[in-house]
């Protein structure tokens, strides 16, 4: 794939297939929230018409399965080393607290909500982290 192919597509990705900015991966993994959140409130609604149980009880976490391929996908396209890794660690560290923490003040809502909140606290979070934190860890360590 040439770079004027890989600048067409969106994210928009450099020539080792790593996202270009974090702009479009906060795009995208919204994108992928959205559309998990939206998939998880068509299967409630389907079972909760059907009597299988009630609207909202299903775990929003769910909908961050989306964003955490995409973000897998970014992982795997940086070289193999500490860079990565701590970057990695350190959004999933500070992402999942912070999703948590969260979920926990809107304990009093259904968990699909509370849930999804907590999944777009990570996901946000988490790009925040991980986007810039690897740039700068892979200057740093050549």
């Amino acid at each position: 794939m040439t770079t004027e192919e890989q600048q067409r597509t969106f994210p928009r990705r450099d020539a080792e297939g790593r996202i270009l900015t974090l702009g479009d991966l906060l795009g995208v993994s919204l994108a992928g929230l959205v559309i998990g959140v939206l998939a998880l409130v068509l299967f409630e609604w389907a079972f909760a018409t059907m009597g299988a149980g009630g609207f909202g009880r299903t775990n929003g976490w769910l909908a961050v399965i989306l964003p955490v391929w995409l973000f897998w996908d970014d992982f795997r396209a940086w070289d193999f080393g500490a860079a990565r890794v701590l970057a990695a660690l350190a959004g999933v560290a500070v992402g999942v607290f912070a999703g948590l923490l969260a979920a926990g003040l809107a304990a009093g809502l259904p968990p699909l909500v509370s849930g999804a909140l907590a999944a777009a606290v990570f996901t946000v979070v988490y790009a925040v982290i991980w986007f810039p934190g690897v740039h700068w860890l892979a200057r740093r360590t050549g």
